[in-house]
């Protein structure tokens, strides 16, 4: 959509010559679609049975230790409860997770938290942080998403993993910047337009990372060579620790076509970049704070039993209807795909 406003030396956001978007003449909101269209490939063929015998595992260990689920369908498994102590009833089984990709409350008065002391809420992340790394494969990952918020007397913008990072027994690999473009609107302080994902690991010697699932082909010069030989990689580059996703948006004409009824939702191109890299086909992923839903189908769409937790029964239910609206979509594209 044109932007028309008129030149204007005094109003800079105005002039062709200081403000780029003027200068192109386009709106560069970013809108997502109901899910990349990597989602909508079929899985290979040779997954199909182990990927049923592992469900089917999953679905027995879970049903004798915490009862029936509020979901279940085949790699895509929800609960309703606390995850402390779903966690810990599940601890003393034999199951473990290969990835863990999750994003807690970031205790900040969300419509879905109640928030706590300062201290009370490390403790508390410590706790989970903690059953998690019992959770987790000797070889596995945790990928945790946490934000920015006020410590009294001591900072405003404070990013939480500054008080989380060593807060349980795994190795942090290092920290990831989410930048993105829509935000919080700021007079007296740099307007927020980012978020950190801090990568853990059990054991940095010895886990996934699949960097060839996940590089940028967005080379600037994928044509130079040294000594004869090109220098990067055929696939891509490396995509750094700074990755760039947008929100998931709301409002008039902005509004992002995978937006439910969430509050916090991250967008599924970021789930699909952590889980294609830190798991493979049909092991075990966990998200102990489902919200949305998106880390479940994301998992189950690459082929990767998924087990998800939620306190409230109507975000379960935002989470259901998105993963069998996606299914049903996902079908409905592959019958296309057959028939052309």
């Amino acid at each position: 959509m044109d932007i028309k406003i008129e030149e204007d030396r005094e109003r800079v956001i105005g002039c062709r010559e200081l403000n780029r978007y003027v200068e192109q003449g386009s709106n560069s909101h970013q809108e997502t679609r109901i899910a990349p269209d990597s989602f909508f490939n079929e899985l290979p063929s040779i997954y199909g049975k182990e990927i049923s015998e592992r469900y089917n595992y999953l679905q027995k260990t879970l049903t004798e230790k915490l009862g029936g689920p509020f979901f279940s369908d085949e790699g895509f498994i929800i609960y309703n409860g606390d995850c402390v102590d779903l966690l810990k009833r599940l601890s003393t089984t034999d199951l473990r997770f290969d990835l863990t990709i999750t994003s807690p409350p970031y205790n900040i008065g969300k419509e879905y938290e109640e928030p706590k002391p300062l201290k009370e809420f490390i403790d508390w992340c410590s706790t989970w942080m903690e059953l998690i790394y019992k959770l987790t494969k000797a070889n596995g990952s945790f990928w945790l998403n946490v934000g920015y918020f006020e410590v009294e007397g001591k900072g405003l913008c404070v990013p939480i993993p500054y008080l989380l990072w060593d807060k349980s027994s795994f190795y942090m690999l290092q920290e990831v910047v989410w930048k993105y473009g829509a935000g919080v609107q700021t007079r007296r302080q740099l307007s927020p337009r980012n978020e950190k994902w801090i990568f853990y690991v059990m054991d940095r010697l010895n886990y996934t990372f699949n960097l060839d699932e996940i590089r940028d082909p967005n080379v600037k010069y994928p044509h130079q060579k040294k000594n004869g030989k090109f220098r990067c990689n055929p696939l891509g580059k490396n995509p750094s620790d700074v990755w760039e996703f947008p929100k998931v948006t709301t409002g008039k004409q902005r509004s992002s076509k995978e937006r439910t009824g969430h509050p916090a939702q991250f967008p599924l191109g970021i789930v699909e970049r952590i889980i294609r890299s830190s798991s493979n086909p049909t092991e075990f992923i966990l998200d102990p704070f489902l919200g949305s839903g998106s880390a479940g189908i994301c998992a189950s769409s690459f082929g990767r039993p998924f087990v998800g937790f939620e306190l409230r029964p109507d975000y379960c239910e935002i989470a259901v209807n998105r993963y069998l609206n996606f299914k049903r979509q996902k079908k409905s594209f592959l019958k296309q795909e057959i028939l052309f």
